[in-house]
């Protein structure tokens, strides 16, 4: 882990501290500190699709008009992605997390004064550069916070707060909207984030790799190391032999050199399709749901339970990457996606409210764990220098797919009612099916030495 440099100070390998070592209590409240930002995250970007059912009551306005403000918020996350992974490589983790919670979190309570639909796409563009930027910087965060054995894991459990803020969202909303209405749920849903980036001012550290990679901040890290339960010297200099020995450049240009041009183009089409399907439940579900004659109550059931079983989804697809690797779960579980939505057409959605509201949550939870452990994926396939750059780059070309989603879901629903979207969710999950398996360098299981790491962590 350590040897003596050329002048007789010691030299510690950061990466194989960090992959090999325990994962200690600081470390674990770092990643749940990344996670509640993802939460706020979701919380946040999802308040639109619980919001559109009363705002067209209140200005008496078709769904379509709303079709640019949603369109927005997902112009601002994808910009907000690209810029946010740059911005992470180069300046640092914490950094970027920490604008990024409170850029959507100010934009949000700003939405509560809104006069038109205008004034909220503008705000939800807004909004969009901030949730954008938070998710490939915190689960590079995550990802380099965590020992190896447990990345896959601790990755998917960060990215699943997305689906678990949707669903304190949808708790949220029955809670404000009938008494503060809509101005009340973005006035408190904004406030919330932006006294959180105010905690994780002081609280959220550097990430080490980051830190050791820039000598002029290595007492920074011997400093984060203490706090992490591994006291270095003074004159402790830092490496990282596997990713030194693997980089040639870094930025943009990078996720296209030489054995990383295939993986890049795989994942940025897997991430398009799936942002489709999830951005098409995110924002429209309710309304689907509604326009087929359910009631509020039940419309917005339906995305909580999407939002639940993606919660689970994630969690239990992570643990099978664990032990398998990631290509057959993730495959398995686009395949049962795509099959999840057709079984759905076959359904009356005025006569089996029950059974429909279970399907969904199905759907979800197999759509959500192909999503979130795809940032686990982009994780392993990226080394240190560009891994919030290629996190960022699949994340803003997936939202390209979510920025379509604004239009096509309004679009399908209007002419094809709920037959039309589901097919449409089915044909996008068996596009990533074919995208995911194209991509070459998938996640190995974890092998018998990590693994008997783990169990004596475990005991310890």
């Amino acid at each position: 882990m350590s040897k003596l440099g050329a002048h007789g100070n010691q030299t510690v390998d950061i990466g194989r501290m960090l992959d090999d070592g325990v994962f200690s209590g600081f470390q674990k409240l770092v990643v749940c500190l990344a996670a509640l930002s993802i939460v706020m995250d979701g919380f946040d970007g999802q308040l639109i699709g619980f919001a559109i059912p009363s705002l067209i009551k209140e200005w008496g306005i078709t769904r379509n008009a709303f079709a640019p403000a949603v369109a927005a918020g997902l112009v601002g996350m994808g910009i907000g992605s690209a810029f946010a992974g740059l911005f992470a490589d180069r300046f640092g983790r914490r950094m970027a997390i920490i604008g990024s919670v409170f850029v959507f979190g100010v934009a949000t309570s700003l939405i509560a004064f809104s006069p038109d639909v205008t004034t909220i796409a503008i705000l939800r563009f807004c909004a969009g550069l901030g949730i954008g930027g938070a998710l490939p910087s915190s689960t590079t965060m995550t990802a380099e916070f965590s020992p190896a054995r447990r990345r896959t894991l601790a990755v998917t459990a960060t990215i699943v707060c997305v689906p678990l803020g949707g669903m304190l969202a949808g708790l949220f909303a029955n809670a404000v909207l009938p008494h503060y209405g809509w101005r009340g749920l973005f006035l408190i849903g904004g406030l919330l984030p932006v006294a959180f980036s105010v905690l994780l001012w002081f609280v959220i550290p550097e990430s080490p790799r980051y830190l050791a990679r820039h000598p002029h901040r290595w007492d920074e890290l011997r400093r984060l190391l203490q706090r992490m339960s591994r006291p270095v010297s003074a004159d402790t200099g830092f490496a990282d032999a596997r990713e030194q020995a693997i980089e040639t450049r870094a930025g943009f240009g990078a996720l296209f050199a030489s054995g990383q041009a295939r993986d890049t183009m795989a994942l940025w089409v897997a991430f398009f399709m799936n942002l489709l399907a999830v951005y098409s439940a995110f924002s429209w579900l309710p309304t689907m749901l509604a326009g087929e004659g359910l009631s509020p109550s039940v419309a917005g059931a339906g995305l909580t339970a999407y939002n639940f079983g993606g919660v689970f989804g994630a969690l239990l697809c992570a643990l099978f990457i664990t032990r398998f690797g990631s290509r057959l779960p993730m495959l398995l579980c686009c395949l049962a996606a795509t099959a999840s939505a057709l079984f759905l057409r076959s359904l009356d959605v005025a006569s089996q409210t029950t059974l429909l509201v279970v399907g969904i949550g199905l759907h979800g939870l197999f759509v959500n764990a192909v999503q979130s452990t795809m940032y686990a994926l982009c994780a392993y396939i990226y080394p240190t220098q560009v891994r919030a750059t290629g996190t960022a780059a699949a994340l803003a070309f997936g939202r390209l797919g979510a920025i379509l989603s604004a239009f096509a879901g309004a679009l399908v629903i209007t002419q094809g009612g709920a037959a039309g979207y589901l097919a449409m969710l089915a044909g996008a999950m068996l596009m990533v099916f074919v995208a995911l398996l194209v991509v070459r360098k998938h996640i190995p299981r974890v092998n018998a030495g990590a693994a008997e790491t783990l169990k004596k962590e475990s005991h310890a």
